[in-house]
């Protein structure tokens, strides 16, 4: 059986290839073969980490979502022996959301074997709002038998809104029951930690690449580590989950 990992989410600039990279990678640190696919038609930011070996599908008809390019990806995912990571844009988000949810796209995944596991993003900043309506709206459209991973994302900042945290917000308590895991991207310290991860981003280079170029000074590598490692050990914890 595989697992299909989808990173939904209807806000653009939130961390969702970011997330799909750090999964890739944790795939491969562990020997284990995935499929990476990035669907995102106007920023294919998962598809630019050269090695990371994503596949990059075509959505669109011109301008336009085409409903009927989706049959493409289900056709290729069903097909995997392998665990499948999909990176999909804001763009498509509607689309795609409603193509899975009518076409009963988890149920058919199910029958062939398979497990859809539906990713989504909740950060900090001026996105709050809006990741957050994402996120009710997901876990209210999608059918039961779906799981769940909610990120909390703090690279913009920390998740509160009229002095509660995530945890005590309605949109978490009416839906905490359909959440199988919960991982956070810690708020990192933006002339430091911050500083180091947005430059080995702008570059699209994985943990392992950046931390072997010997022209980066050694204490970036050593921020680099550091955050791999931290990011690697929420993965571990939740790995029932993810594989």
């Amino acid at each position: 059986m595989a697992k299909i990992h989808m990173i939904l989410q209807g806000k653009g600039g939130v961390g969702k290839s970011f997330i799909a990279s750090i999964m890739a990678q944790y795939y491969y640190s562990k020997s284990k073969a995935v499929l990476c696919i990035d669907t995102d038609p106007v920023n294919s930011s998962f598809h630019s980490f050269r090695k990371l070996n994503v596949k990059k599908l075509d959505l669109m008809n011109g301008d336009n979502v085409d409903p009927r390019k989706f049959d493409n990806l289900i056709e290729l995912i069903s097909k995997s022996k392998s665990d499948v990571i999909i990176d999909n844009g804001a763009s498509t988000f509607v689309g795609l959301s409603h193509y899975l949810i009518s076409n009963h796209v988890s149920a058919l995944l199910q029958e062939e074997g398979h497990e859809l596991v539906i990713h989504t993003v909740i950060t900090g900043g001026q996105s709050l709002a809006d990741t957050l309506n994402g996120f009710d709206r997901i876990m209210k459209q999608f059918p039961d038998g779906v799981s769940f991973v909610v990120w909390l994302n703090l690279f913009w900042g920390r998740i509160e809104m009229n002095g509660k945290s995530f945890e005590s917000m309605k949109a978490y308590l009416d839906n905490k029951k359909r959440i199988s895991a919960m991982i956070t991207i810690p708020e990192y310290k933006p002339e430091t930690f911050g500083l180091d991860l947005r430059e080995m981003l702008q570059d699209k280079l994985t943990f392992d690449e950046a931390i072997a170029k010997p022209e980066i000074m050694i204490m970036v590598r050593q921020r680099l580590k550091i955050i791999k490692d931290d990011l690697f050990k929420k993965l571990e914890s939740v790995s029932s989950v993810l594989a």
